[in-house]
């Protein structure tokens, strides 16, 4: 074994603790189809959003730990349940008009709005695989409409026929009363009108024949194989599992209270169940639940406008099982962290590697990075400099370390996201105060100490000289300090290691800042 394997067998990072969960279910050997298969969901109503990234990103870090942990071969199976009928027209399309009279009817017979697929299905599925490409995922995609209709879940199908009154007993125990008497796991494909219809059965055969009352009133009798019928949403996650072999799948929190339903219909249905891990949902700035109607919270694009997908692996990386919120202020944090981890793996022994995230992103091709500056600390650049491209940040970045955008582009991009996330975000809702007096005779003090500095231009020496400021002046404790530094200087709550702002921005042009500060000259324009 290698000193990565021996270290990752004890690792406490939840990858680890999956993957060896995971692995306890081969104990006695690969399985027999000769691959360990990892799955998750997608429903392409609409398009890939950030959950969607979420959760291929997750399935793929625990895939990857037990990579590190097994010789046994993996796949990744995105399964797209393109067969589900249309149950609303989304809001962004064009053209919802032509949508509407494909009420009901599969996703994957729906014509496509924007004119660039077959259908609705297609095109939502063809965004999906372009999506998770773009982050270079490892992954295979499946069609539900392609699957059923090829015959892959006639057996299980078939099975389900045979064993119809089983599958309902555990359907039916978890419905209200009003609901069991039209329920039935089958949902037929009207041949009439090509709707996914919610119908009772009037007769299940064991021989895979299904009777229904059509949407014209007559009786209708289809074999439920060949794409004919699909199945309701939860005996169709215990039926997917069955068919394919599925061994992990995550999801949502709001499936875990029908784990034990998907189970129990997986082995009706002669499966075993796959290792499950529910996951925490995001909540926006106020703590609500984010939503895709509201619009609350963030989108993937608009994180990716701001910062680098790794930083948003790394976000999704942390305590799954936490609820968090994802809105714009966490990435700041997230990127530097994430780079911080970057740093530190190159030194690290086995031990400490299986607990970096930065394994869990990348594997065992960790880059180096190569962000000399905080991305906080450039946020906090643009805000002071009032920046509108990246050039004017890099006039700054040269007199503080030996760089260009060439030779560091992801401090180039960082940069230019910087600018964007200023413009967008924070120069907004900048709001400069004025000092109190105590504040001003202090800034006073710090603008002139630092027109007679002649120390090293060095962050931790000018920390020094600020905290001196502070104290001198009776500020206790001493973040009153710099909270009066950030807000009447920067427009904000909080702000950078004031030491190292200034030494990135430098020392005259600071001490121009507090005096332009203090006669009252700076805005948020």
């Amino acid at each position: 074994m290698s000193a990565i394997r021996d270290a990752a067998m004890a690792a406490k990072a939840w990858p680890f603790e999956e993957a060896r969960r995971l692995l306890k279910r081969f104990k006695n050997g690969p399985p027999d189809k000769g691959y360990v298969l990892f799955e998750t969901g997608y429903g392409p109503s609409g398009l890939p959003h950030i959950g969607t990234f979420g959760e291929v990103a997750r399935t793929t870090m625990v895939r990857r730990a037990f990579e590190m942990l097994s010789d046994i071969p993996t796949r990744l199976i995105c399964f797209s349940d393109d067969l589900d009928g249309m149950r609303k027209v989304p809001d962004t399309v064009p053209n919802p008009e032509m949508l509407t009279p494909h009420m009901q009817r599969p996703l994957t017979a729906v014509p496509d709005p924007f004119g660039t697929h077959p259908s609705f299905g297609d095109h939502n599925n063809a965004r999906l695989c372009a999506f998770l490409d773009s982050f270079g995922f490892e992954y295979e995609f499946v069609s539900a409409n392609a699957f059923y209709r090829a015959g892959k879940m006639d057996e299980v199908l078939l099975r389900a026929a045979e064993r119809y009154e089983a599958v309902m007993a555990v359907m039916l125990a978890s419905l209200r009363e009003e609901r069991r008497a039209t329920y039935s796991c089958f949902l037929p494909i009207s041949p009439t009108t090509g709707r996914v219809l919610y119908v009772p059965m009037k007769e299940v055969r064991p021989d895979g024949l299904i009777t229904f009352e059509d949407e014209d009133g007559t009786d209708v009798t289809l074999p439920v194989t060949g794409g004919n019928v699909k199945l309701q949403w939860k005996p169709d996650f215990g039926a997917r599992w069955a068919a394919l072999g599925v061994d992990f799948e995550m999801y949502g929190k709001e499936h875990a209270t029908n784990e034990k339903i998907y189970d129990k219909i997986c082995r009706i249905l002669g499966g075993t169940p796959p290792e499950h891990f529910s996951y925490e949902l995001f909540l926006d700035e106020n703590g609500q639940k984010i939503s895709k109607s509201t619009g609350n919270g963030i989108s993937m694009e608009e994180w990716l406008s701001y910062a680098s997908p790794e930083s948003l692996q790394y976000f999704m990386y942390q305590k799954p099982k936490t609820a968090k919120r994802l809105h714009f202020d966490v990435i700041p944090k997230a990127v530097d962290e994430y780079h911080q981890h970057l740093r530190a793996f190159g030194a690290q022994e086995a031990a400490a590697r299986v607990a970096n995230p930065a394994l869990h992103i990348h594997g065992h091709n960790v880059p180096s990075s190569d962000l000399e500056i905080p991305y906080a600390m450039l946020l906090n650049l643009a805000s002071a400099s009032g920046a509108e491209t990246n050039d004017v940040l890099w006039g700054f970045i040269r007199k503080y370390a030996d760089a260009t955008p060439e030779t560091h582009p992801g401090l180039d991009a960082a940069a230019k996201q910087a600018v964007r996330y200023y413009q967008d975000r924070v120069k907004p809702l900048k709001e400069f105060r004025a000092p109190t007096e105590t504040e001003r005779a202090a800034l006073s003090d710090l603008a002139a100490r630092l027109r007679a500095w002649d120390g090293p231009v060095e962050a931790e020496a000018l920390q020094t000289m600020i905290f001196a400021v502070g104290k001198a002046h009776g500020f206790e404790p001493l973040r009153a300090w710099f909270s009066a530094i950030y807000e009447v200087l920067l427009g904000a709550k909080q702000g950078p290691r004031f030491g190292g702002f200034v030494a990135l921005y430098g020392v005259p042009e600071t001490a121009d800042l507090i005096d332009r500060a203090l006669n009252g000259r700076l805005s948020a324009a």
